[in-house]
């Protein structure tokens, strides 16, 4: 390996922190599902340890083990050593895409279908379209009968009908009142498409709570999905184009809606602290990314006046709970809803199986942990799911619809806004708001 392909290895201290005291153990999906050492945490860092040494080889047996890890980060929230799990695994991952030929072929084809989709709005405006022509609900139960079976695994994640993408840039929405904040809304690559209601409700929620808001020109996809798929060299330059994007801008606050993204944008100035050029710059950003729930908790929020009556229980996205450590805010914002009742389910912070590509790559596995979420969220008989993550709204959707339950799923920052539209315009409202939002 090259010095530059090098510069992927897991560090050594990162990996000298784990004591292998199995603490980690019940809280990994893998292992509670399949009770192998192997597809644990220690396991997996002992796998990729050995790798490292040179003690194996990264056989396909060896990689399964680390492709099976949902990257949930539940280890890193309940491990008393600090063992950043999450940065070990992208690493690794980075390691073995980096020697090429060497790198398992289905690891290859899904990068590159990443960089095909992901890096190009237009393209995933094509494929998402079906989602917003009449008659999409129907159509998707008859293609469900006749599409082979990796089809139908990928059709029966597809959302409700979509709106039109929200894919906009410069002034989103001004209140009368002197703003508090000038808020740069980070749009990422999917929610655009298949959530765009979930921008609509952001941008509304935000102005109202006395925010000007704004979509900086020239941001791009977060980088996660490709950080996660071990595609480091794309998640670095997606980096540096977000970060010249946003700090250009002159924002107070990058707002983010996508939980996986967020947890990503606050870690660019850990990958990118040895470029000269993006260091400092990455530090700043990251001290200016929020969690829309994280940011409406801290503004103090005003609180919805009307009761909104609504049974919800909250679905912890992990990238959140687990990687951001923002587990109260959401609860927050939903308790200020007058009528709202919160019904926990037993475990909010498990994963639901979703992690990105994970459900598609490993259905058997991903739908596993989906059925022990249904078990959990039928027990609480709410209505609604609440959660704050597109990744988790999709396998959420497709869980009520695999069980024929009613209600829906919606993003916290949906629900809030549903409340502020019962109690009707203030006053000091926005003064400018793009009337397609």
């Amino acid at each position: 390996m090259t010095e530059a392909k090098g510069m992927f290895l897991p560090r050594a201290e990162d990996l000298a922190k784990c004591v292998h005291c199995g603490l980690c153990l019940q809280s990994c999906p893998t292992f509670r599902l399949l009770r192998l050492e192997a597809d644990s945490p220690r396991g997996r860092i002992h796998i990729i340890r050995a790798i490292t040494e040179g003690r194996i080889e990264a056989t396909p047996v060896a990689l399964s083990h680390l492709d099976l890890c949902l990257q949930c980060r539940n280890c890193e929230a309940v491990c008393p050593s600090g063992v950043p799990f999450g940065r070990i695994m992208e690493r690794a991952r980075a390691t073995v895409m980096a020697q090429g030929r060497r790198a398992p072929a289905s690891w290859r084809l899904r990068a590159a279908l990443l960089r095909f989709f992901v890096l190009h709005p237009e393209r995933l405006a094509l494929v998402t379209l079906p989602l917003r022509l009449p008659g999409w609900h129907g159509a998707q139960a008859r293609l469900a009968r006749t599409l082979p079976r990796p089809l139908r695994r990928l059709l029966a994640l597809a959302p409700p009908p979509a709106g039109r993408p929200f894919r906009r840039y410069g002034l989103l929405a001004r209140p009368r009142r002197p703003a508090r904040l000038r808020v740069g809304l980070f749009l990422g690559c999917v929610m655009p498409y298949l959530f765009p209601g979930v921008h609509g409700a952001t941008v509304r929620v935000l102005s109202r709570n006395g925010c000007e808001v704004v979509s900086p020109q020239g941001q791009a996809c977060c980088g996660a999905l490709f950080a996660h798929s071990g595609d480091l060299p794309t998640a670095l330059e997606l980096a540096k184009r977000n970060i010249d994007a946003f700090l250009d801008a002159g924002v107070d606050v990058v707002a983010i809606n996508a939980a996986g993204c967020g947890a990503l944008l606050k870690e660019y100035a850990e990958l990118l602290e040895h470029d000269p050029a993006y260091a400092e710059r990455a530090r700043r950003f990251s001290s200016l990314v929020r969690d829309v729930t994280e940011l409406l908790a801290e503004l103090p929020l005003e609180p919805p006046q009307s009761p909104y009556e609504l049974s919800v229980t909250y679905q912890d996205p992990c990238h959140l709970a687990h990687a951001q450590g923002i587990k109260e805010a959401p609860r927050r914002l939903l308790r200020s809803i007058p009528g709202l009742r919160l019904l926990e389910m037993e475990h909010p912070d498990r994963c639901c199986g979703s992690a990105g590509i994970y459900s598609l790559n490993h259905p058997g596995v991903s739908l596993s942990l989906l059925e022990e979420r249904m078990d959990e969220v039928q027990a609480t008989g709410a209505r609604v799911i609440a959660t704050a993550n597109p990744g988790c709204m999709l396998q959420l959707t497709a869980g009520l619809r695999r069980r024929g339950l009613p209600g829906r799923v919606a993003h916290v920052v949906e629900l809030l806004d549903e409340a502020y539209r019962a109690t009707g315009p203030r006053r000091d409202g926005p003064e400018r708001e793009r009337p397609e939002i």
